[in-house]
């Protein structure tokens, strides 16, 4: 005759061996996800900088146009610069 009541020793191992595999899967899981994340994160700020990047040297270029013109000065146009570029 089986027992009745709680299982025996070989089907509490075989439980926690499910749950503690269950759980490794789930944290797994959300580690891949985050991880994900992250780099997809770390990915839009690099185009960030290189966006904002080609944008000041667009400006520097119209700047230097402007002082080649005569409209701004060297110190004017160094000013400007500097401010693009901190």
């Amino acid at each position: 005759m089986g027992r009745a009541g709680r299982p025996g020793l070989i089907g509490t191992v075989a439980r926690t061996a499910v749950v503690a595999g269950t759980a490794t899967a789930v944290v797994g899981g959300v580690r891949g996800r985050k991880a994900k994340k992250e780099a997809a994160q770390a990915q839009a700020a690099a185009a960030a900088e290189k966006k904002s990047l080609d944008d000041a040297i667009e400006q520097i270029k119209k700047l230097a146009e402007l002082k080649d013109q005569g409209i701004l000065t060297e110190e004017e146009f160094t000013a400007k610069k500097q401010h693009l570029l901190a």
